[in-house]
Order: structure tokens, then C-alpha cells, then sequence
């Protein structure tokens, strides 16, 4: 070994030495004599601690550069102030009973109360479009999952002004209650001094009758689709006792995906014995017991889906006289229409058999759904999707 080396090996201990290292093992010297009598060199003696201080330098490493994430949430658009600013110039606070029965809340519910909503609770859009008694937004709730719905104000002063208390009552009832994919979801419900505010299902694509304005009628494909989806959906409701009475375009939504969803039970109603006498719904869709003005049932939902068969097809109703209501009137007390020869027969069948005089004449839901011209699109779908 050279003088060089030996220099090195002490340099090497006066540092550690230096560094205020504790005394290495017993076992650990031992090995190390081991190693110096194999290189034919004394062992280097300990030497004694060093008073000097060594300063010891630690690099930390840079934080790293944070990488911003994407907003994936979906655009729900630029809120306009709508509703701030509506709420100062419109509607006035109502007191007294009229106050009670319009407090409506979902999270004071006895049976599968929601949890307690207000206007913070969400991060408000864009506005989707105006209603009788007010206006309608997309909305986000700020709690995960961050679900997106469409917020509906309604002032309670018009509501009572129009005396529709009840119905708005019963409307809100009959939907929370609802559960099918081709009815819009009523979620929760919520109001401050002046407003009722109903959190409904998103329907993504909007009014189907927007469409069917714009493209004028409807494929019979398409038109199939819409039928099939809405007898189900009505059959859903009849089972719960629940007559709808309002069917029309105007009251159907799309979802993002397409599906059909029956929204507006405004005169929809709870009715286990099936027979009412309210004159309500939409003219051009009243079936002809309506008009004269006798009870009705359930089947006023067969009849109005007849009517939507034609104006899918035909771009619309089968009686509508523009220039005339009582006209209008009579060729529905009549069965009074025609079917243009551009529709299929198998189209045809199906409305002559839903727009029939006697209600109980009137194809049977169930066998709406069997229908050939139903069940012939409902096949095709399905070979396009295998």
C-alpha cells in the first residue's frame, strides 16, 4: 500500500470523525481489521474527535410544477342574473293560508325526505325557457355528484291569482312520486318567501314539439319509437291510478339520448276510481267525452295517444280547424278525419283502433305495444344495435 492510500484512509475517518457519527459496532472493527491485515496494512488507529464543525448541506428537491386538470364537469352555460333580478320587480310575498299550502318543501316530507335545498345549493346556467309562472334554468348542484338539472321557478302570487293552488299541490305530488325512464324525474322541491322552486330531471335535447315544428312530421320509424315509448310509460301511470289528461307535443321532452320523457302533470290526476268530469287538457287532443262533456276515464290517454300517432306522422292534429273551435269540436264528437294515403296501413291501424268514439273500444295499451307497426320498428332497432 502506498503512502497515498493510507492518506486517503485517514482523510476518510478524520471526516466521519468530523460528521459527529456515533462509534461504528464492535462486530463492524472487527471486519475492518479483517480488510487492513488482508491489504497488508496496520489498521489505522482512532483518532480522536474533531472540535471542528462541519456544515452539511441538503438539497431539497423543487417542488413540482403542478399540472392543471380539465374541467370535465359539463358547460351548463352563462347565467344571466334572471332570477335575482325577475325577483325584484315581479310577484308579491302571500301570507295567511294561501302562504301554508304553498309552502312546499321535500326535505320536511314524513316518508324519503330529500335533503334541505335553497337557491345556494346550486351554480346556476343558463335559462331553458319560460313557463306560465315563471322561468327555467339549468342548474348544478354544488355538492358531489355535482348532478345537473333543470331549476323551475314558479311565483306563488300568480299561482294564486290563476287559483291553481291545488293543482300545483297535486302536480308536485303526483311526479315526486314517479319512477320511469320515459317520465321526467321530479328530484326535490324548495321555496323562499316569494317563489316554489321544482329541481326536474335535465332533458337534454329539449321539446319534442320544437322538432317536430322544425322537420314538419316525423319518419315512421321514429314516429314507431316515440308511440312505443309513450305506451309504456302511460301504462306505467295507469297502474298507479294516474290519468295524465294533457298528452301533446308540448309536453313531451327529448333526454341527450333521444328518449322520449312525459313531462307537465299540471292536469294530471290521483284517480283510483277512474272516472272524473273535469273539462281540461288541450282542445285539438280532447277525446269526444270530453267535449260532450261527460265523465271520463283513464282512456282519455288512449285517445291523445291516437292523436300524437297522426301528428307525428301527418305534422298535425286530425280534427284542428284554426279558423273554427266548434268546428273543431263537432269533427271530434264525430270521429270526423282522414289518414293521407302516405301512411302506412300498418300506421293506419293502429290510429284507427286509439281514436275510436267508445272509450272502452280503445286498443289496450299492452296491445299498443304488441302492435305490428310498433313491434316491426322495435325488431329493426334491434338487428341495427347487434
Amino acid at each position: 500500500m502506498t503512502a497515498d492510500t493510507l492518506a486517503s484512509v485517514s482523510s476518510l475517518t478524520s471526516h466521519l470523525s468530523g460528521l459527529d457519527i456515533a462509534e461504528t459496532a464492535h462486530a463492524e472493527k472487527q471486519e475492518s481489521q479483517k480488510v487492513f491485515t488482508k491489504m497488508n496494512v496496520a489498521p489505522v488507529s482512532p483518532l480522536k474527535k474533531s472540535t471542528r464543525t462541519v456544515k452539511l448541506i441538503v438539497r431539497t428537491p423543487s417542488p413540482k410544477k403542478e399540472i392543471s386538470k380539465p374541467n370535465l364537469l359539463p358547460d351548463i352555460g352563462r347565467y344571466d342574473g334572471g332570477l335575482e333580478q325577475e325577483n325584484e320587480t315581479r310577484g308579491t310575498a302571500v301570507s295567511g293560508t294561501a302562504a301554508k299550502a304553498l309552502a312546499l318543501d321535500s326535505s320536511q316530507l314524513s316518508v324519503h325526505p330529500t335533503r334541505e335545498w335553497n337557491l345556494d345549493s346550486f351554480e346556476i346556467g343558463q335559462g331553458l325557457g319560460q313557463g306560465l309562472f315563471g322561468h327555467v334554468y339549468m342548474v348544478r348542484t354544488k355538492c358531489k355528484p355535482k348532478y345537473i338539472l333543470a331549476l323551475k321557478c314558479m311565483y306563488k302570487s300568480e299561482i294564486i291569482d290563476h287559483c291553481v293552488e291545488k293543482q300545483v299541490r297535486r302536480e308536485i305530488e303526483i311526479q315526486q312520486n314517479l319512477r320511469h325512464p320515459n317520465i321526467l324525474r321530479l328530484y326535490g322541491y324548495f321555496h323562499d318567501e316569494k317563489r316554489i322552486f321544482l329541481m326536474l330531471e335535465f332533458a337534454g335535447q329539449g321539446e319534442l314539439y320544437r322538432q317536430l315544428t322544425k322537420e314538419g312530421s316525423f319518419s315512421e320509424k321514429r314516429s314507431s319509437r316515440y308511440i312505443d315509448q309513450m305506451a309504456d310509460a302511460l301504462g306505467y301511470l295507469h297502474s298507479k291510478h294516474v290519468i295524465h289528461r294533457d298528452i301533446k307535443p308540448e309536453n313531451l321532452l327529448l333526454d341527450i339520448n333521444g328518449q322520449l320523457k312525459i313531462a307537465d302533470f299540471g292536469w294530471s290526476v290521483h284517480a283510483p276510481g277512474n272516472r272524473r268530469t273535469t273539462i281540461c287538457g288541450t282542445l285539438d287532443y280532447l277525446p269526444p267525452e270530453m267535449v260532450l262533456k261527460k265523465p271520463h276515464s283513464e282512456k282519455v290517454d288512449h285517445w291523445t295517444l291516437g292523436v300524437l300517432t297522426y301528428e307525428f306522422l301527418c305534422g298535425l292534429p286530425p280534427f284542428e280547424n284554426p279558423k273554427s273551435q266548434l268546428d273543431t269540436k263537432k269533427r271530434i264528437a264525430a270521429v270526423d278525419f282522414q289518414i293521407p294515403s302516405y301512411v302506412s296501413c300498418d300506421a293506419q291501424d293502429l290510429i284507427y283502433k286509439l281514436l275510436r268514439y267508445e272509450p272502452e273500444k280503445r286498443l289496450a295499451l299492452s296491445d299498443v305495444s304488441q302492435h305490428r307497426w310498433i313491434v316491426k320498428y322495435r325488431r329493426n332497432d334491434a338487428k341495427q344495435r347487434l
